[in-house]
């Protein structure tokens, strides 16, 4: 006799990542946890964003407040890509309007000699948070989450946000030898991030490329995947599923599943249909609803959300997000009805 599966192993979530059946097309959303809420503003006023992602009391409050108020299939862990990065000891902040910001961007050997490794004593407000989540969330699981190698790169050399990642890419193809150096110590970093989450209690990954689409198959092959694909091998052997997203990435999607994926996260400027045809049956899926349609009147949203939701049937496993992260003026209300709306349609 075999024991019963947990309910988060039984999950939607987790069964549709592992393209299993599900009872219901399982949806979340990226940066549901945060800035379209107003008790999230309330909870984060006068508390700087780095300082909101080190209190586990603040962390597990905004992570639990889309659950509560929106019945997603899964919570999100609250935190920041640069998070990590800040707990080694690079001096950086997230300004508000801008984004992160590091005060002495990786140019040289001698700035990856500031960059350690990363340990879960740095981050021990982490793994507090993890725990309090678990206990509070029951039969919905949490995600954990960090940066790609690429984008933390990207922001460490370029020293911010970038519209053209030149300073990026001079680094990489200048100094082929330095850039793998940096991203093999991200990696590890990122793996570790990931790790120290599931460890915790976390039920499932994901590995956020958010600049990694500026980038063709080819170089991505060769500067980029090497360095996903050991972030995500650092939650080898912990059981639980591992989603890989990146921005703009419709080129990339296979070799990004191959990066070590269970789930291919699409962005919305592909379909679902082009998306399922380039992964075949080896991935799940996870969106791909563009979040301005969020501002459409309810008979367009609705359509698309039918839409994305019969293309999904085609996936050997199918999670429905946005094609990337909630906008900070979006109307919670609508994410409600379009939670309920995925539920219904796909029930059986």
């Amino acid at each position: 006799m075999t024991d019963a599966p947990t309910p988060l192993l039984d999950s939607p979530l987790v069964r549709a990542a592992r393209r299993q059946s599900v009872p219901h097309t399982p949806v979340w959303f990226m940066r549901q946890a945060g800035r379209s809420l107003p008790e999230y503003r309330a909870v984060r006023e006068g508390v700087g964003m780095l300082e909101s992602c080190r209190r586990p009391d603040l962390v597990t409050e905004i992570t639990l407040q889309p659950v509560r108020r929106h019945g997603v299939d899964a919570a999100i862990f609250f935190s920041d890509i640069v998070v990590p990065l800040a707990a080694v000891g690079v001096d950086l902040d997230i300004v508000a309007g801008v984004g992160p910001v590091v005060a002495k961007p990786v140019r040289t050997r001698a700035d990856l000699d500031r960059l350690p490794e990363l340990t879960p004593e740095h981050v021990p407000y982490i793994t507090e948070a993890v725990r309090l989540l678990v206990a509070e969330l029951g039969d919905t699981p949490l995600i954990g989450f960090a940066g790609a190698p690429f984008t933390l790169a990207s922001y460490l050399v370029e020293g911010g946000p970038s519209k053209n990642h030149e300073h990026t890419k001079a680094l990489m193809y200048g100094d082929p030898q330095l850039w793998h150096d940096l991203c093999a110590r991200l990696a590890q970093i990122s793996g570790e991030f990931l790790r120290v989450q599931a460890a915790a209690g976390a039920s499932a990954v994901q590995l956020f490329d958010s600049w990694v689409g500026a980038l063709p198959r080819t170089d991505y092959e060769r500067f980029v995947q090497p360095h996903s694909a050991a972030a995500l091998a650092a939650v080898s052997g912990l059981d639980v599923p591992k989603i890989h997203f990146g921005v703009g990435t419709g080129e990339l999607l296979a070799s990004m599943g191959a990066a070590g994926a269970d789930v291919v996260g699409v962005d919305f400027r592909v379909s679902l249909t082009d998306a399922v045809a380039r992964l075949g049956d080896r991935y799940a899926v996870q969106g791909n609803l563009d979040p301005a349609l969020l501002f459409a009147p309810w008979e367009a949203l609705e359509a698309k959300v039918r839409s994305i939701v019969e293309e999904g049937k085609a996936a050997p496993g199918h999670i429905f997000n946005l094609g990337h992260g909630v906008l900070p003026s979006t109307d919670p209300d609508v994410l409600t009805r379009v939670v309920e709306l995925v539920h219904e349609v796909s029930a059986r």
